[in-house]
């Protein structure tokens, strides 16, 4: 079984950049297929981006599309988040999810189709 843990927490100012790394235990972390996630205070969890098995797909919320970069080094495995031209809605909690799959290729925005949850890293940007 897979566990997950995330790290990066950071206060920042806007503009500014974080790196979030989500560090996975086990020998078969490249069986999976990994989102982030976040949630701020009082709203539902938000799915951020997503990466497939072989790291050849990629997904964003329209919202970081641009900013952020999802990565993966499965001989390491870990999965990153590069956080650029962070803006203060940027401020949340973020969750690193990994979802076991035989595809190589599929990646899933649904919170629900993810097995493996972190728990979660903080980050905030000041405006």
């Amino acid at each position: 079984q897979v566990q997950l843990v995330e790290s990066g927490e950071g206060l920042v100012q806007a503009g500014g950049s974080l790196r979030l790394s989500c560090a996975a235990s086990g020998r078969t972390f490249s069986n999976y297929r990994v989102g982030w996630f976040r949630q701020s205070p009082g709203k539902e969890r938000e799915w951020v981006a997503a990466i497939d098995r072989g790291a050849r797909n990629t997904d964003y919320v329209d919202s970081v599309k641009g900013r952020f970069t999802i990565s993966r080094d499965n001989a390491g495995s870990a999965v990153y988040l590069q956080m650029n031209s962070l803006k203060p809605e940027d401020t949340a909690v973020y969750y690193c999810a990994a979802d076991p799959t035989w595809s190589w290729t599929s990646i899933t925005r649904r919170v629900n189709d993810y097995e493996l949850w972190g728990r979660g890293t903080q980050v905030t940007v000041s405006s």
